[in-house]
């Protein structure tokens, strides 16, 4: 099966057996998605931003994101059921050569910290929530700047990234020497051992990821051969199509369909 789903990756994604589905967007739930956004970019810089894909010529959208570079951060404006601690994506990730400065800033500006500041590969580390209840991990990673990594938690953490690279490509390596990860779009997909329950992402902090595929039904070719379906089948919205399949661990998971 799994043959049969990267030869339907080589048709789709072209030449390159491994070759990744690109990563689009982090969708997180917020009160307010402005204060959201506002906060983001004061602390972890990209630039504000609203959909602009589409009939956004003929539609203007509310300001609801973060972009950084190719990739944006969303906020779903309502009230979270819970943070993303204890689901199957426990936090993000930003690197910044500051740790310790945006670490106080943050925290003087709503975010609880976890934990203390450590060092991990002689790289400065800082946990804190934001006042949502996203997990955020902030990492002095001179080879990746800004917006760095999303760390998936599962009881099977190697399972559920070969889940991802059957469904999305790409090549499972270790980074830094010490963790299996997949690299989508300059942000590193990494896997950690939960020690508990867990939860769907679904209304929570963290609601759902998104890939952004050519072709949503050259992609439900890839979910059939690998015996997995569209939990929301391909649809218009907003003058694109977009579709959710539900991932290892209880993990939302949109793939769009740019204009």
């Amino acid at each position: 099966m799994k043959k049969l789903a990267l030869f339907l990756f080589s048709l789709f994604l072209g030449s390159n057996l491994f070759a990744a589905v690109p990563y689009d967007h982090i969708h997180l739930t917020a009160t307010s998605a402005q204060d959201a956004v506002n906060w983001y970019v004061k602390h972890f810089g990209g630039s504000a931003g609203r959909f602009n894909r589409g009939d956004a010529d003929r539609v203007q959208y509310p300001v609801d994101r973060v972009f950084y570079d190719e990739i944006s951060v969303i906020f779903f404006e309502r009230e979270p059921t819970g943070g993303s601690v204890g689901t199957g994506v426990d936090h993000i990730g930003f690197s910044m050569n500051n740790v310790e400065e945006v670490t106080a800033s943050a925290l003087a500006d709503g975010a609880t910290q976890l934990g203390d500041l450590v060092e991990f590969s002689g790289m400065k580390i800082a946990f804190i929530e934001d006042p949502w209840g996203t997990k955020i991990e902030l990492i002095d990673d001179p080879e990746t700047r800004g917006l760095h990594h999303i760390h998936l938690s599962s009881p099977d953490p190697r399972s559920t990234l070969d889940w991802y690279q059957e469904i999305f490509g790409g090549e499972i390596v270790q980074w830094k020497g010490a963790l299996a990860a997949i690299n989508y779009s300059d942000v590193w997909l990494m896997a950690a051992q939960a020690s508990g329950e867990i939860i769907p992402t679904q209304g929570r902090a963290m609601d759902h990821l998104g890939w952004a595929a050519e072709n949503l039904d050259e992609f439900g070719a890839v979910l059939d051969a690998n015996a997995e379906v569209f939990t929301m089948e391909p649809r218009e919205f907003r003058g694109i199509r977009i579709s959710f399949v539900e991932g290892p661990d209880g993990v939302r998971i949109e793939v769009v369909e740019p204009d």
